[in-house]
């Protein structure tokens, strides 16, 4: 018969586990699974109390996953697995008439691209549900289809070698200085900075990690053409490093796509040597997917190729 206490676990106190284990605190995973801090914590408590045991290690700076933990919360993730690809099936099976399609996006591309590609799918195939999850950057989104949590991702290509991957677009990295000052502005009509100008100003860059990668390219391009950084400030936010750069806090490099909209009075340049990035769609090679996904890939591709 097995223990009656297992009779009572609920995927949502695993959904639960599995986001406070990701996200370090009680807080985040809430914000992440959009319930409240307490809904979290209950489910925790009661898991705990179901199973017998001590899952996680609370204090004032966040909660750690104990030894035991640990374990099961690897395996409450395959659990989630199954789970997605049972629903993976079952969409399969409903073709274009039904079923869903998620999608794994970062920010500049869910803006500027998602909305015009989402019309148009809903107008072909108003019975299949899109889901949206926005991610700090592409290598987040990336995780999300390896985990399952996703069908179709944003990446910068080369992608890594388990997803299969489209180009999309190619996305231009600028600088952004301050507004002109009449004791320091650029030559009327200068399409490019060059790096003189540039290097008066501090930099403000996005913190290296964190799931994107756009910082490092940032860096090892400089440091490549013999230019050495002053890097003044890491922001996460791109809206808000372009604000601090329209009230003269600094200068800064950022693909334009994330920078827009961009303010009318700040000056955008193309840098010296070109650098871009290469916006691809993904999948996970070999995933059982459903003719939805496919679909929408096929308007995507259209949609990108236009950008």
């Amino acid at each position: 018969m097995g223990d009656p206490h297992l009779n009572r676990i609920k995927l949502s106190q695993f959904r639960a586990l599995v986001a406070v284990a990701d996200c370090g605190n009680f807080s985040e995973a809430a914000l992440f699974l959009g319930l409240s801090q307490s809904a979290i914590s209950h489910a925790i408590s009661t898991l705990e109390t179901e199973l017998g045991i001590v899952l996680l290690s609370r204090g004032r700076y966040g909660a750690h996953l104990t030894l035991t933990g640990e374990r099961v919360t690897a395996q409450a993730r395959q659990v989630l697995q199954l789970l997605e690809q049972i629903a993976q099936e079952a969409n399969q099976s409903k073709g274009l008439q039904g079923g869903r399609v998620r999608v794994a996006a970062f920010r500049s591309v869910a803006t500027h691209v998602l909305p015009e590609v989402v019309a148009q799918f809903r107008r072909q195939f108003p019975a299949i549900e899109v889901l949206i999850t926005e991610h700090y950057g592409h290598l987040d989104a990336d995780q999300a289809l390896r985990e399952s949590r996703a069908d179709i991702g944003f990446t910068y290509l080369p992608a890594s070698e388990d997803l299969e991957a489209w180009e999309l677009f190619r996305d231009e990295y600028v600088a952004i200085l301050p507004p002109a000052l009449e004791s320091r502005s650029s030559k009327s009509g200068a399409a490019w900075v060059q790096w003189e100008e540039l290097n008066q100003h501090p930099l403000i860059l996005a913190p290296e990690g964190g799931g994107c990668s756009s910082s490092v390219h940032i860096l090892q391009h400089l440091l490549k053409l013999g230019q050495v950084p002053n890097i003044a400030h890491r922001v996460r936010e791109d809206s808000t490093i372009v604000g601090m750069v329209t009230q003269g806090l600094g200068a800064t490099i950022m693909p334009r796509l994330a920078a827009e909209p961009i303010p009318l009075d700040v000056r955008v340049y193309s840098l010296p040597v070109r650098l871009e990035r290469v916006i691809g769609a993904a999948i996970l090679a070999e995933a059982l997917l459903s003719p939805g996904v496919f679909a929408f890939l096929d308007i995507l591709k259209q949609v990108g190729g236009r950008i």
